[in-house]
């Protein structure tokens, strides 16, 4: 299952850069010409609202979770999602919590005993 979360990291880390990188070739680095794009256009605002509310449930949810299950470096996933998008936060949390839980059950297994 990890090495989907992070083929699914990868991919939602390429793709949308992609598009974007294919935009910014077009029309250049302009936030001012995007944000005017994005509110003209309510198909785009009705995409970039969407990533905004997920964004910002993930940043929430992986708080809580990575705290209930004692996860270290929590701060990762929540970085990635500000930096490239929850399609990079959201598998790459899913990849570190599977390690973290992963790593406590092989440290709770009790070897067994010889008699």
């Amino acid at each position: 299952m990890t090495r989907l979360y992070l083929f699914a990291g990868i991919a939602g880390t390429l793709l949308p850069f992609a598009a974007f990188g294919e935009w910014i070739t077009h029309h250049g680095f302009s936030p001012i010409q995007m944000m005017t794009a994005i509110w003209q256009q309510p198909l785009a605002l009705f995409a970039w609202l969407d990533v905004i509310i997920t964004a910002l449930v993930l940043v929430i949810f992986a708080d809580i979770e990575a705290r209930r299950t004692g996860m270290s470096r929590r701060w990762i996933a929540p970085i990635a999602t500000c930096c490239i998008g929850p399609s990079l936060g959201l598998p790459l949390f899913l990849y570190l919590r599977d390690q973290h839980l992963t790593s406590k059950q092989s440290l709770t297994i009790e070897p067994s005993t010889q008699n």
